[in-house]
């Protein structure tokens, strides 16, 4: 038997193959990575996120040059495939708070007649379509979508094994409040808790920073900081836990962990969401930033703090996507046609409003 000797960009190149994606596509890109996250999660699941992306980090770590993707870059990537439906986290009933991942079910949804977005993971490896139809698949990003006439698309995706999920079902939004009114129910919420008590470790989002810098609105209370603020508190197993707390000159005296309203939902899609109406409430909105055209037709748009996952869901339906721009946590692009209603959702859901302005990171 002859053996030979592969460089690390031609195990990339069949690792790429192996998993289904385009020739030219590189293991390393979104969509390479992406495809790894599922292929692991067909095999592990149900897991723990972290037990996925060490089985990605591991197996590509032969292969990564210097500047590679990070454990980071891969647990956001994992995110995305909770959001899209890809992957379901539920949490151990036991704590109540360790989160396993689980296969979500193969399953489409129109975009826009002709073109539908597949979800969902195989076990064992499994390809989503199976048949010739495969072909057709388009790997962008963390998604894939396929394009059939309109008039087939049900029977022929039906007959592929996938069922079908109505927009309205798979974004799954919560009910459009005013801001003022969901911050008036979390302070009720909070004033019928017990007194919060010693909290070590504990870190809220700030209002002193700039909104286009999330990142950097983390902190430790203050002895200025009065009122309701979104938390993170350490826990004895797993990740920093999401709470809702009400400080008087710096020290906590009400918790709430989240979620608080939907114990299926994570408590950073409440968290968010909270968060950007209390930005509301005090007249500094969240924003987003329309780019200039990308291509393809559409503008960038930019995001400076994180979304809800059902906020995500919409943006996946609307837009595509793409290498975030300067300054901002993450892009999309939009047809041009879609962003009066995307701005409206924005607007209505998040309370968030359009700016020119430059943000940071």
């Amino acid at each position: 038997m002859r053996v030979s000797v592969l460089s690390a960009a031609e195990c990339r190149k069949l690792a790429a193959c192996a998993l289904d994606l385009d020739e030219a596509a590189d293991l390393l890109s979104a969509e390479g990575l992406a495809a790894s996250l599922r292929r692991a999660a067909s095999y592990l699941c149900p897991a723990s996120p972290r037990q996925v992306t060490d089985a990605v980090l591991d197996a590509l770590r032969p292969l990564l040059p210097d500047a590679g993707p990070q454990r980071d870059d891969i647990a956001d990537l994992l995110d995305l495939l909770v959001a899209s439906g890809d992957l379901i986290e539920l949490r151990r009933a036991a704590s109540g708070t360790a989160r396993l991942l689980y296969l979500g079910p193969p399953s489409y949804i129109e975009r826009h007649p002709g073109q539908y977005l597949l979800t969902g993971i195989r076990p064992h490896g499994a390809p989503l379509i199976s048949s010739s139809l495969a072909e057709a698949i388009q790997y962008e990003g963390h998604t894939r979508t396929i394009g059939l006439s309109p008039d087939r698309a049900a029977a022929v995706l039906a007959e592929a094994g996938l069922h079908k999920i109505r927009r309205e079902q798979w974004i799954r939004r919560p009910a459009e409040v005013p801001a003022e009114n969901l911050t008036a129910r979390m302070r009720q919420r909070l004033s019928a808790s017990g007194p919060a008590g010693q909290v070590d470790g504990l870190t809220i989002i700030g209002n002193d920073g700039a909104v286009t810098y999330y990142r950097g609105r983390w902190r430790p209370p203050a002895v200025a900081d009065s009122g309701l603020f979104v938390g993170r508190r350490p826990q004895a197993y797993g990740a920093d836990a999401w709470c809702l707390v009400l400080v008087t000159d710096g020290t906590p005296v009400r918790l709430v962990d989240l979620p608080a309203d939907d114990p299926a939902a994570p408590g950073h899609d409440e968290a968010w969401r909270v968060q950007a109406a209390i930005d509301a409430e005090r007249s500094t909105p969240q924003v987003f930033r329309v780019g200039g055209p990308a291509r393809a037709g559409g503008r960038t748009i930019d995001f400076f703090s994180p979304l809800p996952r059902w906020a995500e869901r919409y943006l996946q339906l609307v837009g595509m996507a793409v290498p975030r721009s300067r300054g901002a946590l993450f892009s999309y692009r939009v047809p041009v046609d879609a962003l009066p209603g995307l701005a409206g959702f924005l607007a209505s859901m998040l309370w968030m409003r359009q700016s020119t302005t430059e943000g940071a990171e």
